[in-house]
């Protein structure tokens, strides 16, 4: 199995990515080859909406010349797409959010001339693994709302959400209980 990992977290080392530490190394343990990408790091633009990807309904294709070339053909290839962002603002922060619009119009074949068109990552599945400040079921509900409509329209499989909080930033994120909600997290896509 092949998974894409997009992170999305301005922090390096904030609560994001100690959640996906062990989340990562449960996958990689088990055997799951991984392609991460921190799209912090990328060059990666926002859509043009300018539909040349709809004149090829064969592949994954975007005609920006950028980072993001790399990032869909390992989506294109994975069994697995993984979203790891904090919620800012009940939504993805914004180079996540470049991703998610890039991905639509790349792998959705039906604004163009066919709108009929194929879902190129139709059955993939997506999950997301996300934090926040507010209760979970507060901080993260609309984000999850918003994802799991985006697999509805682009025929992808949703497949959970982990989500955990940060009450208040005097007392520390991670701790086994969270360390194993990854964990176990992951052991249900195996």
């Amino acid at each position: 199995m092949k998974a894409a990992i997009i992170y999305g977290s301005p922090r390096k080392k904030g609560n994001t990515a100690a959640l996906l530490e062990p989340f990562m190394r449960e996958l990689e343990e088990n055997g799951v080859e991984l392609d991460y990408f921190d799209v912090y790091e990328k060059n990666i633009a926002g859509c043009r909406a300018c539909l040349v990807c709809q004149k090829d309904n064969t592949r994954i294709s975007c005609v920006i010349p950028d980072d993001m070339q790399s990032v869909l053909k390992s989506m294109a290839e994975s069994d697995l797409i993984i979203i790891a962002a904090p919620v800012y603002a009940w939504s993805a922060p914004a180079p996540v959010k470049a991703v998610i619009d890039r991905v639509i119009y790349a792998s959705c074949k039906y604004y163009g001339d066919d709108p009929h068109g194929p879902a190129l990552l139709k059955g993939k599945r997506l999950a997301l693994l996300t934090t926040c400040g507010y209760p979970v079921e507060k901080g993260a509900d609309l984000y999850e709302d918003m994802m799991k409509r985006y697999c509805k329209h682009c025929g992808l499989i949703y497949a959970g959400m982990l989500a955990e909080r940060q009450r208040n930033l005097k007392e520390a994120f991670m701790d086994e209980v969270k360390e194993e909600h990854a964990r176990s997290f992951a052991r249900s896509f195996l």
